[in-house]
């Protein structure tokens, strides 16, 4: 939350006080209204006026990291620290800078630091946490968590987090709200990242197997399942005739629309959107997008609905899990693993048969592969009522 004006008892007597003052009213109204460059404008006038004020130092960094500015909200921030080195928010407009520019350990201290200056802060508690989970020090992470859970962080989102870490049981899908904001704040940036730092390139390949597996007309209406910022679509579009993409991500949708490769575009849950339409697909693809899936099931019984023939293809990261459990885990990255045996079965469940199904890497974590699964699968034709 940004922070307010407050009372000054060193006010001076001239108007530039007051122009200082209705600068930071104007960037906080364009905060709360999510203009954030307008925001960044009015901090940056107001500060002009009155240099050196440690709630508009506070409140420019917050804006500069929702701009996607790291490095600068960093600077900001220290700057606000140097005059007030116990402002908290700033510790965290710190911390959050450090993580984003991928400085954990100095993130670390700073959120440790955070800590110990309000033992109670939620926030610091669940930053402190997912740094440490991502230094594979689990059991510090999951303590951290518990702090979190203590004073007050949202229940679902940070049982999920545990749950990642086997500290608690997980759930069959994720908190919707935390996918959505993960997507919408990663929009900007996932195609660099995923494709340049990640070496991504597993949508090529279930392209590809579709491809293989394609009968030589193509398909009628085919249907980009958590499209993402439309990496698929061009490799899709000259198998079909009519492309709709579909994700939860209103920012991710945007960065589709710029493709052109789509004829349609929907926001909405996967699962939820395939129970409910009148469209009936020939083709469906989900490149990793089961991996925010716990229990696929629901998924599949909605497909069958809206397939009558075609292929449905998609991507998982794999368990050895061979259905001697739920088929299905939730991995400290946040991400469900699911195995061969159960996707089997529930293909079988649902009226699809396997045309293709082959264990390779699907993406790296941390500059190790991971090991994945890409299946097509065929719909079943529906016996016809007697």
């Amino acid at each position: 939350m940004p922070r307010q004006w407050g009372v000054t008892h060193t006010a001076p007597p001239s108007t530039a006080f007051d122009q200082a003052k209705a600068e930071f009213l104007a960037g906080l109204a364009s905060h709360q209204a999510g203009d954030f460059a307008m925001a960044q404008a009015h901090y940056e006038a107001s500060l002009r006026l009155l240099p050196g004020r440690p709630s508009t130092l506070i409140n420019l960094a917050a804006t500069q990291l929702r701009r996607g500015h790291p490095e600068a909200a960093l600077a900001t921030a220290d700057a606000a620290l140097a005059i007030d080195p116990t402002a908290a928010d700033a510790l965290l407009h710190r911390g959050t800078a450090l993580a984003q520019l991928g400085r954990a350990p100095e993130a670390l201290v700073a959120f440790e630091r955070l800590t110990m200056l309000e033992p109670a802060h939620p926030l610091a508690w669940s930053h402190r946490g997912s740094l440490l989970r991502e230094m594979h020090r689990h059991q510090e992470a999951t303590a951290a968590f518990r702090e979190a859970l203590r004073h007050g962080a949202d229940p679902e989102l940070h049982r999920y987090y545990l749950a990642g870490l086997g500290a608690e049981a997980a759930p069959s899908a994720p908190p919707r709200d935390y996918v959505e904001r993960l997507f919408d704040n990663y929009a900007d940036d996932f195609d660099t990242h995923l494709l340049g730092t990640l070496g991504y390139q597993a949508h090529r390949e279930l392209v590809g197997r579709v491809r293989r597996c394609a009968d030589p007309g193509g398909f009628d209406v085919a249907l980009d399942l958590g499209c993402g910022t439309g990496l698929c679509g061009p490799l899709l579009r000259p198998l079909a005739r009519h492309l709709t993409g579909l994700d939860l991500s209103s920012a991710m949708l945007g960065r589709s629309r710029t493709t052109g490769a789509y004829d349609r575009l929907e926001q909405a849950d996967a699962t939820q959107f395939l129970a409910a339409t009148s469209d009936r697909f020939d083709l469906m693809v989900a490149a990793d997008v089961l991996i925010y899936i716990g229990d696929p099931g629901p998924l599949f019984a909605a497909a069958q609905r809206a397939m009558q023939r075609g292929l449905f293809a998609f991507t998982v990261e794999a368990t050895d899990d061979g259905g001697a459990g739920p088929g299905w885990r939730l991995l400290p990255s946040l991400r469900y693993a699911h195995s061969r045996p159960h996707l089997l079965g529930l293909a079988q469940a649902h009226g699809f048969e396997p045309v293709l199904v082959e264990q390779a890497q699907v993406r790296h974590d941390q500059g190790q592969a991971v090991d994945g699964l890409y299946m097509v699968l065929r719909r079943l034709p529906t016996a016809a009522p007697r």
